[in-house]
C-alpha cells in the first residue's frame, strides 16, 4: 500500500490545512507511528480525523482482503500439486503430509474468515437497507418481552437464608488460575457464545466527556462514511441502562452492583453447578432486557447505523434489549469504537468493556491534559471515615456468615481487616470508635510506597494475591449488597451511626419547631431537613470497599512510580491517605506497546517536547516512531476583520463579567445591535 493518498472523501471542499492534516494522519497510520497532531479550535479537526482515519481503514481492509484472496488461491493451487522434495532423513511421504496439513489448515482458516466476513457484511447490508426487516424484528421481540414482564410480576422475594446466598463469596483458591475465564457478559450461556466474534481491525476514538463523544458521532453522521461504517458508542451503565428498577438506585456503584447481580442470577439459572441440587423457592431476579436474541438484534441494529448515547437508549427501549451489553457485543465486528478516556487508559475498565488494543488504532482527542488524566485515573484517596466504615461493615459481614464461609475466604477477609486497621493507625486513630470524635495530630507526610508499607506494618502482605482475591471473589460487590440489604435492620453501618442517629432526628425536630416559632415557611425547611437526613443515610448505607480496593491496587505500583501522602486534619474522619501516581507513562506504555498506531490530537499540545518526554520517551517509544503535525487556522487573513468595541450604540460600556453578561440590556440592546450592523 502506498504511504500516502492524494484525495480524501469530504463533505465539502477541504481547506489546504485540512488536506495536509489528513495526508499526515494517513501516513502515520500506514507506517504504525505515534502521532502528535495539533490543530486549533475551528479548523475542522474532528472531520479531518474522521475522513483521514476512515480512508486509511477502508484502504487497509481492501488490501487485507486482496492478500487473503491471493493466499487462498495459492494455497488451493499448492494442494492440487505434490512436488515436495526432502533432504532430511524423514521419508518424503511424511514431509509431504506435514506440509499438506499446514497448507490445508491455512486454506481452511482463510475460507472460514472469508465466510464470516461475507456473512457479516450481508447481514449489515440487509439491516441498513431493509426497513421492513427492522420492523419485523421489533415486533418479534415484543411478545417475549411482555411474557418476561408478566413472569417477573409473579415473582416473590426469596426469604431467609436463600436470599443471603447472593451475598456470600464463593469458595476461593488463590493458586487455581485454570478456572479464571473472562466473560463479556459476566456469565454467558450457549446462546451468548454464538454472539461473540473475532475482532476486526478498528479505530478506537476516545475523548474526555460524553458531550464531546456525541459531537464526534454527529460529525461522523455528516461525513461521507456514515452509510457504510460500523460505529459503536460505549458508555457506563449509568448512561446506558434502560431498566428503571436499576436506574432508580441512583449512584453508579449501586447500578453496577445490581446489574452484576442480575447477570450472576441469569448465569446460575442457566448453568446450575454440577452435582448441586437446586433449592426450592421463587427464582432470583434477572434483567428482562438481557436476552441473547434481543441483544443480537440490537447489536445488528447498532452496527447497521450510526448512533450516539441518546439514540442508543431509544433503540434499546424499542427493541427491549440492553444497550450496555449490546454495544459491548458489537465491539469485535465494529470498525470505529467511540468511548471515554477511562475505557482505554485503565486496564481493568478496558478488560471489562471488551476492548482489545492488539494491532489496533487509538485516537485520543482533546489530549492536552492526557498526563493529568492518567495520573487522576490511577491515583486513589481514602479518608478515616471511609476506613472505619469499611472495617465495621466487613467485620459484621464476617460475623454473620462465619459458619458459611470457607477457610480461604476468612483468611483473606482477615487480611483486609488487618490492612484497614493499620491504615487507620497510620492516621492516628482506632477502628471501632467514632472517627469524628477521635482527635489526630495535624500534619502531612509523604512516603515512598515501600516506606509507607513498612510504616503501616503491612509489608508482609502479598498485595498482588490480595488484589486477585478482590477481583475473583467480588467481595466489594458482595459487601455492598449486604450493606444495602441490611441498612436500617440492626446492622450498624458506621461506628458513629447509632450514636448520631437520634441526634440527627432531634436536631431536625428542633429546627422544625424553631421555624414554627419564627413564623417561617415550615414545609420547605422541614423538607430540606428530611432531604439532608436522607442524603446522610444514603452516604452511610454505601460501602466504601470499592475505593479501598482501588487504593490496595495502587499499592502494587513500583516504588519509583508513586508516592503515598498521609494527611492528618485534626480529626480522624477528615484525615486521609492518598496515593499519587508520579509516572503516568508506566500505564500509557501498555497502550503504546499493544497498538499498531496511536494518534494524540488536541487544539494545543505545547510544549510538545515536555509531552514527548513525559508520556512517550519515558514509555519506551523511540524517537523514530514519533511524528508531529502542527497547523494554523483555516480562515485566511483577508476574511478576518478585527474590531475593538468598548461601548455599545447606546453609549453603555460593554461589561461581560459574570455578574452582567446575561443582562438583557447587555446582550440584546448593545451587543446585538452592534452585531446586526
Amino acid at each position: 500500500m502506498e504511504s500516502g493518498r492524494d484525495t480524501f472523501p469530504f463533505p465539502y471542499q477541504p481547506y489546504d490545512i485540512q488536506e495536509q492534516f489528513m495526508q499526515a494522519l494517513y501516513r502515520a497510520l500506514d507506517q504504525g507511528k505515534v502521532g502528535i497532531f495539533e490543530s486549533p479550535t475551528g479548523t475542522g479537526k474532528s472531520l479531518s480525523l474522521i475522513c483521514g482515519a476512515l480512508s486509511w481503514l477502508r484502504d487497509y481492509d481492501e488490501k487485507k482482503r486482496q492478500e487473503a484472496a491471493a493466499l487462498l488461491q495459492e494455497g488451493e493451487a499448492a494442494l492440487s500439486t505434490s512436488t515436495t522434495t526432502s533432504s532430511s532423513a524423514e521419508p518424503d511421504w511424511i514431509t509431504d503430509f506435514v506440509q499438506k496439513k499446514a497448507e490445508r489448515d491455512l486454506v481452511s482458516k482463510l475460507k472460514e474468515e472469508d465466510l464470516k466476513r461475507k456473512k457479516r457484511e450481508e447481514r449489515l447490508e440487509m439491516i441498513r437497507n431493509n426497513a421492513q426487516l427492522k420492523y419485523a424484528l421489533k415486533r418479534k421481540m415484543m411478545r417475549p418481552f411482555k411474557l418476561l414482564q408478566l413472569s417477573k410480576e409473579d415473582q416473590a422475594e426469596v426469604p431467609g437464608d436463600q436470599e443471603d446466598e447472593e451475598h456470600i463469596v464463593a469458595e476461593y483458591e488463590s493458586d487455581d488460575d485454570s478456572k479464571s475465564k473472562s466473560r463479556l457478559l459476566g456469565g454467558e450461556d450457549e446462546e451468548d457464545d454464538e454472539l461473540v466474534e473475532e475482532h476486526v481491525t478498528k479505530i478506537y476514538y476516545c475523548s474526555r466527556t460524553h458531550s464531546q463523544l456525541a459531537q464526534f458521532v454527529h460529525e461522523v453522521q455528516k461525513s461521507p462514511f456514515s452509510k457504510d461504517i460500523s460505529l459503536v458508542t460505549l458508555g457506563s451503565r449509568q448512561n446506558l441502562c434502560i431498566n428503571e428498577e436499576v436506574r432508580r438506585l441512583g449512584s453508579i456503584q449501586r447500578i453496577n452492583d445490581r446489574c452484576m447481580e442480575m447477570q450472576k442470577n441469569k448465569h446460575e439459572k442457566q448453568h446450575p453447578e454440577d452435582g448441586a441440587k437446586r433449592k426450592r423457592g421463587p427464582a432470583k431476579s434477572v434483567c428482562p432486557f438481557n436476552k441473547a436474541s434481543a441483544l443480537q438484534q440490537m447489536r445488528d441494529e447498532v452496527l447497521g447505523s450510526v448512533y450516539d448515547i441518546e439514540q442508543l437508549m431509544k433503540v434499546g427501549k424499542e427493541t427491549h434489549s440492553c444497550p450496555y451489553y449490546a454495544t459491548r457485543l458489537a465491539v469485535p465486528p465494529a470498525q470505529l469504537v467511540v468511548l471515554p478516556y477511562q475505557m482505554v487508559l485503565h486496564e481493568a475498565t478496558r478488560r471489562a468493556a471488551g476492548v482489545q488494543l492488539k494491532d489496533q488504532v487509538v485516537i485520543i482527542d482533546e489530549a492536552h491534559n492526557l498526563s493529568d488524566t492518567l495520573s487522576c485515573i490511577h491515583s486513589s484517596e481514602l479518608n478515616g471515615s471511609q476506613l472505619c466504615r469499611a472495617h465495621s461493615q466487613l467485620t459484621q459481614y464476617a460475623d454473620r456468615y462465619r459458619s458459611r464461609l470457607k477457610a480461604k475466604n476468612l483468611m483473606y477477609i482477615k487480611q483486609i481487616l488487618f490492612a484497614i486497621e493499620r491504615l487507620v493507625r497510620v492516621l492516628g486513630g482506632k477502628v471501632g470508635q467514632n472517627p469524628q470524635s477521635q482527635n489526630t495530630q495535624t500534619g502531612t507526610e509523604m512516603h515512598t510506597i515501600n516506606n509507607f508499607l513498612f510504616k503501616a506494618e503491612v509489608d508482609n502482605i502479598n498485595w498482588f494475591k490480595l488484589q486477585r482475591y478482590f477481583e475473583k471473589s467480588m467481595i466489594s460487590r458482595k459487601l455492598s449488597g449486604f450493606v444495602e440489604k441490611y441498612a436500617g435492620s440492626g446492622v450498624t453501618l458506621h461506628a458513629q451511626n447509632s450514636l448520631n442517629k437520634e441526634n440527627r432526628r432531634t436536631e431536625g425536630l428542633l429546627n422544625y419547631l424553631k421555624t414554627l416559632k419564627s413564623n417561617q415557611n415550615s414545609a420547605s425547611v422541614a423538607q430540606a431537613d428530611l432531604q439532608e437526613s436522607a442524603e446522610a443515610e444514603k452516604v452511610l448505607s454505601a460501602s466504601p470497599m470499592m475505593q479501598i480496593e482501588g487504593f490496595f491496587l495502587a499499592l502494587t505500583n513500583t516504588n519509583a512510580d508513586g508516592r503515598v501522602v498521609v494527611h492528618r486534619e485534626g480529626t480522624l474522619s477528615e484525615s486521609s491517605v492518598k496515593f499519587l501516581l508520579l509516572n503516568p507513562a508506566v500505564h500509557f506504555a501498555e497502550v503504546l506497546k499493544e497498538c499498531r498506531s496511536v494518534i494524540i490530537a488536541g487544539g494545543t499540545m505545547q510544549p510538545v517536547s515536555d509531552f514527548k518526554e513525559e508520556l512517550l520517551l519515558s514509555a519506551g517509544v523511540g524517537q523514530e516512531r514519533i511524528v508531529e503535525f502542527t497547523c494554523g487556522h483555516v480562515i485566511p487573513p483577508e476574511n478576518i476583520l478585527p474590531i475593538v468595541m468598548s461601548s455599545g450604540p447606546s453609549g453603555q460600556e460593554l461589561d461581560f463579567t459574570f455578574q452582567s453578561r446575561d443582562l438583557p440590556s447587555m446582550v440584546t440592546e448593545d451587543t446585538g445591535r452592534w452585531v446586526a450592523r
